[in-house]
């Protein structure tokens, strides 16, 4: 897929992986509309393009708000004229057994990895479709191929969006618009720092939980961004972001159930 002179819609543009995206995607001239809860954050993503040479708007809103989600499509059609390109990538995270995590939380997280993907999609595939040839981009993780202890509503929302992506995929095919689905490892972001925790949760466990989880972060944004812009330069249906993503992979496969027990005695100290 040659991405020049496109336009992307990218949520979660604010940091990380999203904005990491916007500058592969940038670098190879495309135009974005960059979405994120976070407008400083976006503010600060538009700085780092403002001298690449493409149109760059920026949509500060919740992906869990369906009335901001239903007007996006009319404004970034009004400021870019087409859209080509839809990176779902907004997301949260929360830690905790399924017993620790409340209701409230757990549909907390749900309403924004996966219903937020769901809106999004929803709203501007009629756009989509209009494209002589377009990509829905929906980013799972490495918990949406394998479920760790401790990560119940994470991957639960994680596989979802694998799911919903695999599906639409199917229903699409024959159309111009095609359906690519991420699945990213460790990437160095906040993600972790900014993890929700249950209520009553001690301050050291809080720490330690998020001092080990950081620890698997490694892989820079910026290379998470440029693999998952070369993906879909190569129209990959799955992009696996990292080795410890392709490890996990492959490792589902050939043990579905019992890879985390291996998984364990692996990484035992």
């Amino acid at each position: 897929m040659n991405v020049s002179n496109r336009v992307a819609v990218i949520t979660g543009a604010g940091s990380g992986i999203g904005r990491a995206v916007a500058l592969s995607l940038a670098r190879r001239h495309c135009h974005l509309a960059l979405a994120d809860i976070d407008a400083a954050g976006l503010k600060d993503s538009a700085a780092m393009l403002a001298n690449i040479g493409v149109r760059v708007t920026t949509h500060a809103f919740d992906v869990a708000d369906r009335a901001a989600v239903r007007m996006l499509p009319a404004t970034v059609h009004d400021a870019h004229g087409r859209v080509d390109l839809l990176v779902n990538n907004a997301g949260v995270a929360l830690g905790g057994t399924f017993e620790q995590v409340s209701e409230d939380d757990f549909d907390w997280l749900m309403d924004i990895n996966f219903n937020g993907v769901v809106r999004m999609t929803r709203a501007f595939l009629p756009l989509l479709r209009r494209s002589d040839e377009a990509r829905i981009v929906n980013v799972s993780s490495i918990y949406g191929i394998v479920s760790p202890p401790g990560q119940s509503a994470y991957s639960a929302s994680k596989f979802a969006v694998r799911g919903f992506s695999n599906a639409l995929r199917h229903e699409l095919e024959g159309s111009t618009v095609a359906v690519s689905v991420v699945h990213p490892g460790g990437v160095s972001t906040s993600i972790a720092r900014n993890a929700r925790v249950p209520a009553g949760t001690p301050p050291d466990e809080v720490t330690r939980g998020r001092e080990s989880a950081e620890k698997l972060l490694r892989l820079a944004p910026e290379a998470a961004g440029e693999i998952i812009t070369r993906g879909i330069e190569a129209r990959q249906s799955r992009i696996l972001v990292g080795n410890d993503a392709k490890v996990a992979s492959i490792l589902e496969r050939i043990s579905p159930v019992n890879y985390w027990r291996i998984l364990k005695k692996a990484t035992a100290p």
